[in-house]
């Protein structure tokens, strides 16, 4: 998948970069037949360690297309900035804008990727309409996707205890703690600053109280993890039968079929979250689940999953590094004022030093 990443604009720059999407495309969208990479440029506002992010960028990648990406960080609090509420009233990632098309929601943005760019030699992630394989793949996909990721994630950060080999580092929970409550004054101050979209803000810190109640709940969140293994047990039978189905030795093949399946996409971004918060080791492996574990260890060596998910565990390359150079380059002026001040500081203290010493060597 071939992308730009258009990151660190100023905020002018970067509402003047949505409002100029669909004037650059209003050639392609008069155009008709059947919408190929040639003819329009895709752009996903994204985070790299977003769950609904990696789905959408991971099916993108699958189908080989070409896409402007922008890593709008949620430590940073982009995603609450003004010009991105306006983009997406809920202030969430993705959202994907093509033309004068703007989709918020993941399942949706997957959809029309499927529907829009069709043409021949763009795979295909799902089957025709109608066909049993097309019943499978909806089936499982609306299995996976009414996981409720974000209560896993959110739980494992918040009760580490209930993790195994957890890839998120000891001082997250604290740290999400902070910046949940820093968030939700935030909020409030942006609501007051910018009254046309006072309802949005509002919406957003109800939703945001409301999920750090459930997601801080231990017995709740066990209660969807319970929940998870009978999700697991489905797909480890499915597994199984696509095994039965294909007897000869060397031969493979995915949840659905022989062909590698927008469920797939699901299954494969799921796995991989629960092997990052540390939740894995309860569903597969050790000879538990032994299909699924196949499945997983196969899944990560495609080529579309290493590019987009290769590098996810590695939290301080993924996540920290480029929001304190994001942080830094942002700060710039501040950052150079404080370090020039103590650098005087320091350069009037070593001299009072020496001066204080050589007086006392007179004195002596």
């Amino acid at each position: 998948m071939a992308s730009e990443n258009i990151s660190g604009c100023s905020q002018d720059e970067k509402t003047a970069l949505i409002e100029s999407v669909p004037a650059e495309e209003e050639d392609a969208e008069q155009q008709s037949g059947p919408v190929t990479q040639a003819d329009s440029k895709i752009t996903l506002y994204h985070w790299t360690q977003s769950f609904n992010s990696q789905k959408v960028r991971l099916a993108i990648a699958e189908k080989g297309l070409h896409c402007e990406e922008y890593d709008v960080s949620l430590p940073l609090s982009e995603h609450n900035e003004p010009w991105f509420m306006r983009l997406n009233p809920t202030g969430e990632v993705p959202v994907l804008v093509h033309n004068d098309n703007v989709i918020c929601d993941p399942t949706q943005i997957m959809d029309y990727l499927e529907n829009s760019f069709n043409d021949e030699g763009t795979p295909k992630l799902v089957p025709e309409e109608g066909s049993t394989y097309y019943h499978r793949v909806s089936h499982y996909r609306e299995l996976l996707d009414s996981l409720q990721m974000d209560a896993y994630t959110h739980g494992s950060i918040l009760h580490p205890e209930i993790t195994v080999d957890s890839h998120i580092p000891a001082y997250a929970a604290t740290c999400i703690r902070t910046q949940i409550g820093n968030t939700q004054s935030e909020l409030k101050k942006l609501a007051e600053q910018n009254p046309e979209l006072k309802d949005a803000y509002i919406a957003k810190q109800r939703r945001l109280k409301s999920k750090l109640f459930d997601h801080d709940n231990v017995k709740y969140l066990k209660k969807l993890l319970d929940e998870l293994e009978s999700v697991m047990d489905q797909v480890e039978t499915e597994l199984q039968r696509r095994v039965e189905e294909t007897p000869e030795e060397g031969s493979q093949s995915w949840l659905c079929g022989e062909f590698f399946s927008m469920a797939d996409v699901s299954l494969a971004v799921t796995l991989h979250r629960l092997k990052f918060l540390g939740l894995s080791r309860r569903y597969w492996g050790n000879g538990n689940r032994v299909n699924l574990e196949t499945y997983y260890e196969r899944v990560v060596q495609r080529p579309a999953f290493r590019r987009v998910l290769g590098h996810v565990n590695n939290i301080l390359i993924s996540a920290v590094l480029p929001v304190a150079f994001r942080v830094a380059r942002k700060n710039a002026p501040v950052i150079f004022g404080s370090t020039l001040l103590i650098s005087i500081l320091g350069g009037v203290t070593y001299f009072a030093f020496l001066y204080m010493k050589k007086r006392l060597t007179l004195f002596s």
